[in-house]
């Protein structure tokens, strides 16, 4: 299998350059690796669609706006591959399309960037059971990072006369609002605040 190829030969050259890193590194770091591959997979072939479809352009740009956020507000992960996948074909196939045809009034974008301004301030940055945020300057970090983005995302869409990069913006921080909203971790079924087992563990 390419993906096993790939991530052993990877961990057999991080071995060899550090010796010194027992199974629990080394298992670490294959975790890692395989998200990366998995990411990159899933991003190469949704691309790829688009370019057919004739929205390439638009479901780079969701998709650049989109991590912008994910970077420092981050969020929920879906519990499989083939879960994955699904959530992000609706995210970069479907919402390009809508971000090309839609128009809302100014006052439908206003409040989607305020309800998303809010959500930023309460619940960013959201971890996750694999990754939990434990210090907590960090989190603050992570959380004044991500508000700066979205003011910058505001300010990019007054300047802006192009409707779809109005829609883009508006689209990708209603989106990251979502993901890290602990309501939509109690539909998933998903623990929210992780890092409070650590915490109160001490």
């Amino acid at each position: 299998m390419i993906k096993k190829f790939i991530i052993d030969k990877s961990l057999e050259t991080v071995s060899s350059i550090y010796p010194e890193y027992d199974n629990v590194k080394l298992n670490e770091i294959r975790y890692g690796l395989e998200s990366i591959y998995l990411s990159l997979t899933k991003i190469v072939v949704i691309l790829f669609i688009t370019l057919i479809l004739g929205i390439f352009k638009e479901a780079v740009m969701l998709l650049l706006f989109f991590n912008g956020l994910r970077m420092t507000a981050f969020g929920l992960h879906a519990k499989e591959s083939w879960q994955c996948w699904i959530s992000s074909s609706i995210l970069f196939i479907g919402f390009p399309y809508i971000c090309i045809y839609v128009h809302f009034s100014s006052y439908v974008y206003y409040t989607m960037m305020v309800l998303s301004m809010i959500c930023f301030l309460l619940y960013a940055p959201a971890d996750t059971k694999k990754r939990p945020l434990v210090k907590k300057n960090r989190r603050l970090k992570f959380k004044i990072l991500t508000m700066i983005i979205g003011l910058i995302y505001i300010f990019i869409f007054f300047k802006t006369d192009s409707l779809v990069i109005k829609n883009i913006i508006t689209s990708s921080m209603l989106i990251e609002s979502v993901l890290i909203h602990p309501l939509t971790y109690k539909v998933f079924h998903l623990p929210y605040k992780n890092y409070e087992k650590y915490v109160f563990s001490k």
